[in-house]
């Protein structure tokens, strides 16, 4: 009998909650958070005005462009491979004060940039080997120029010059230069190029540029008086 009733009482339960839930009424959906005033509200493409998109699209080509002619104008000069390197010399200038603002102008252009004064009015030039300490030490550098292969040379006796070695003697500078580009490359960094009898000087600017870089714009643009090809390796 107790059996009985509890089965009863169990099913009546269930039937109670099942009617329950049935009707129970639906849960109010929870409001969304209030977003600050100065935060855009998310839409979907569907849900926009076609002119906003529009004015969107606009908006956003306007400011791409800057970035496509920057790419189209060259990137970094300092990015340049060094394997196409172009050098060059502009030049001359008589003032230190004139040669100055052109290597300003110059300088965002190019990869390496340098000032140089050359000797105006010279006869001739000549390669040396600074005076040595003593005539044994002259001696020890001869014999090391004939077994570099360097034959053209002369140990200076007397005066302020002297155990000083004369590589060579020149009618130009640009002999003269790769004479003494020569030397370094075989180990003789003291050997010098310099003037005989220069009367003044003058400023040229020496450098390196990428494949963009215009020498005839260049130099109408700093004033230089002309420009030159210039070997890179005498700029590193």
């Amino acid at each position: 009998m107790h059996l009985r009733a509890l089965i009863v009482l169990l099913v009546v339960m269930n039937i109670g909650v099942a009617l329950w839930w049935a009707l129970r009424p639906d849960a109010a959906a929870e409001a969304a958070p209030a977003l600050p005033a100065d935060v855009p509200r998310l839409i979907l493409v569907s849900e926009a005005d076609p002119e906003q998109l529009r004015a969107a699209a606009l908006n956003a080509a306007n400011a791409a462009q800057p970035s496509a002619q920057v790419a189209a104008e060259g990137s970094d000069p300092a990015l340049v491979d060094p394997e196409e390197l172009r050098c060059f010399s502009f030049g001359p200038w008589a003032e230190a004060a004139d040669a100055a603002a052109a290597r300003e102008r110059l300088q965002p252009e190019v990869v390496r940039i340098r000032s140089r004064e050359a000797a105006t009015g010279a006869t001739g030039w000549r390669v040396m080997f600074p005076p040595q300490a003593d005539r044994t030490q002259a001696q020890a550098v001869v014999e090391r120029l004939l077994a570099a292969g360097f034959d053209d040379h002369f140990i200076i006796g007397q005066g302020e010059e002297a155990n000083a070695i004369a590589l060579g003697r020149f009618g130009g500078e640009p002999a003269a230069r790769r004479h003494e580009a020569a030397l370094h490359a075989a180990g003789f960094g003291a050997a010098v190029a310099e003037p005989l009898g220069a009367t003044g000087a003058e400023t040229w600017i020496d450098l390196a540029a990428g494949p963009g870089f215009d020498p005839d714009q260049a130099g109408a643009a700093t004033g230089a008086a002309r420009w030159e090809e210039l070997d890179c390796g005498r700029l590193q």
